[in-house]
């Protein structure tokens, strides 16, 4: 099924998409379901100075400065091209750096745009890059999404060689997933290239252009699933190999020699991980013409993540251990300390000892000097009892004046209910297949605002689909400090278990079993209270039992604010 391309309405997001040419080359190269069969229009506008049919319009009148709703500030353009433009810009309001697309409202994508965005919009899934805005105003359509200065697009990741495997087993779990959640809900990409995937600097995936992309261009298709699944296939294809699986070169990679057809990445590349190398395939060459050596083929991304569950687990590569220097043992002579050693055989002259006093004289002085200093002992004595004995009568009156002016220089324990600043806070999912629960909306479970929150993944069930214990949110205090209580606002009925590291200012505890639990509760505001002083740096909130959304029917914990306090 060929589906609809066009060359040169290719607009850039906020890392930098592919460069915008108005050459049917560029278009059939990029990549996706029917990479090997695509038509490029003839009719499609070739120039700033071209028209688009009879819905192209003028590209409206924009420059660095202006500003839209009155709020959203434009800075650089990044692309403008045939009515269409990119910008990066400022959100004067929240104060933050958002990526902003253009176009006129008479032009004929200019609805469907609109209503793409909207319902990527309505998906709220962090996976993807959020489309924060999309507004109709002054004969002008733009798209307002989020900018992400931190992160890195997976063809940048690609021009300094393959990832690891750990890299690409994380990059193919977290986009599979995230493509099968948001064709749950009825929404495709079908522009899912090496542009549109960026790696956080936390190492979470990203998914940008969700619908939009496809929108601006026009793209269509009449099997949305199989075409985002190949669009995966080929992007750990491309993470595996640094090559593209087609025969054009795309992206920065060069593509398959021609005539050979598919070939398995690991007849491309020698050491590539042979499970990734047969799901690549697997989600590739989806079409029926499977080779003999692959399993069924993954037609969609419900079915690749069900794929990737069925793997070993591929571990983190062990860190680089550096030896510690060779001690070097010193060694001192007796009577030398301080001092280098003499050379074997050189000759050392020991100074002789003083002759003893053996004169009567000097005896009868020795004598005299011990008495003296035995009777001024004594006397020291006697005055030091003395003075004390005095001082017995006031003793009372003096200590109740010490225990109640304040003026007591011993330790003391810091106020209760003082507030303790979070320092910083790490998601914490150690029965997961990635180990990883949205750390990047980690902040917002406690700053303060209560409209933002940090949220678990789905579930199908209250007790996390009887696949883990819990999931949870290690928060760092710093240093060791006297913890009262710990107060967390949820949405919806959640319950919760308060755990504790120990209170020395050591590494942070990387598994459950590091941690000991102090207190528990539910409700939508719980406070845990430990039944014993606690004394700690690190604290572990985690959520046992999660409340059904409304919003999408899935169980899914939400941490609106977390509060810690002396």
């Amino acid at each position: 099924m060929a589906e609809r391309s066009t060359a040169a309405v290719d607009v850039a997001d906020n890392s930098g998409d592919e460069p915008l040419t108005a050459t049917a080359d560029q278009s059939t190269a990029d990549g996706v379901a029917t990479n090997r069969e695509r038509d490029t229009d003839t009719d499609e506008a070739q120039g700033s100075g071209g028209t688009e049919g009879s819905g192209k319009a003028s590209p409206p009148e924009l420059h660095s400065g202006h500003k839209l709703a009155r709020r959203y500030r434009l800075e650089e353009c990044v692309t403008r091209l045939d009515g269409f433009s990119s910008w990066r810009a400022v959100d004067e309001k929240l104060r933050r750096a958002v990526g902003v697309h253009l176009l006129p409202a008479d032009h004929s994508r200019a609805r469907s745009v609109l209503a793409a965005a909207r319902s990527s919009a309505l998906l709220g899934d962090p996976r993807f890059v959020q489309v924060l805005d999309a507004v109709e105003e002054n004969d002008v359509v733009y798209v307002v999404h989020e900018w992400l200065p931190d992160a890195t697009e997976l063809t940048t990741l690609l021009s300094s060689g393959p990832l690891e495997p750990y890299d690409g087993y994380q990059m193919v779990s977290q986009i599979a997933a995230a493509m099968a959640a948001a064709h749950r809900e009825g929404l495709a990409h079908l522009r899912l290239n090496p542009n549109a995937v960026l790696r956080t600097s936390t190492g979470q995936w990203r998914i940008r252009g969700l619908a939009v992309n496809a929108a601006l261009r026009g793209i269509s298709s009449d099997t949305p699933q199989r075409t985002d699944t190949e669009a995966i296939g080929a992007l750990l294809y491309a993470a595996l190999t640094q090559r593209w699986p087609y025969e054009n070169d795309a992206y920065g990679l060069s593509g398959l020699p021609k005539d050979i057809g598919p070939i398995a990445p690991d007849q491309v590349r020698a050491g590539v991980h042979r499970g990734l190398s047969e799901l690549s395939m697997r989600a590739l060459v989806n079409d029926g013409a499977t080779a003999s050596r692959h399993e069924s083929a993954c037609t969609t991304p419900e079915e690749l993540v069900k794929a990737v569950s069925e793997m070993p687990r591929i571990r983190p590569p062990e860190p680089a251990f550096t030896a510690p220097p060779e001690y070097q043992r010193t060694t001192y002579q007796q009577g030398t300390y301080g001092r280098q050693a003499p050379h074997p055989g050189a000759t050392q002259s020991i100074a002789a000892p003083p002759p003893p006093l053996q004169s009567r004289t000097g005896r009868a002085l020795k004598w005299a000097v011990s008495a003296l200093l035995i009777a001024a002992l004594g006397l020291g004595s006697w005055q030091l009892a003395d003075a004390l004995m005095d001082q017995g009568g006031k003793s009372d009156d003096s200590n109740q004046t010490q225990t109640t002016d304040g003026d007591d220089k011993g330790p003391k324990k810091p106020a209760p209910g003082k507030p303790i600043a979070i320092q910083e806070a790490h998601d914490f999912d150690p029965y997961g297949s990635d180990g990883s629960e949205y750390p990047d909306d980690v902040p917002k479970a406690f700053d303060a605002d209560p409209k933002s929150y940090w949220q678990t993944s789905y579930y199908e069930g209250a007790n996390l689909g009887n696949l883990k214990s819990g999931v949870g949110l290690i928060l760092d205090l710093g240093k060791a400090q006297q913890v009262g209580k710990v107060t967390v606002s949820f949405m919806g009925s959640t319950s919760v278990e308060l755990l504790t590291a120990s209170g020395d200012e050591g590494a942070m505890p990387t598994s459950f079993e590091g941690y000991t639990k102090v207190a528990d509760g539910s409700g939508t505001t719980v406070t845990l209270t430990p039944d014993k002083d606690l004394n700690s740096r690190y604290l572990l909130v985690w959520l046992t039992e999660l409340p059904i959304q409304a919003d999408d029917g899935k169980w899914r914990g939400r941490v609106m604010d977390i509060k810690v306090t002396s």
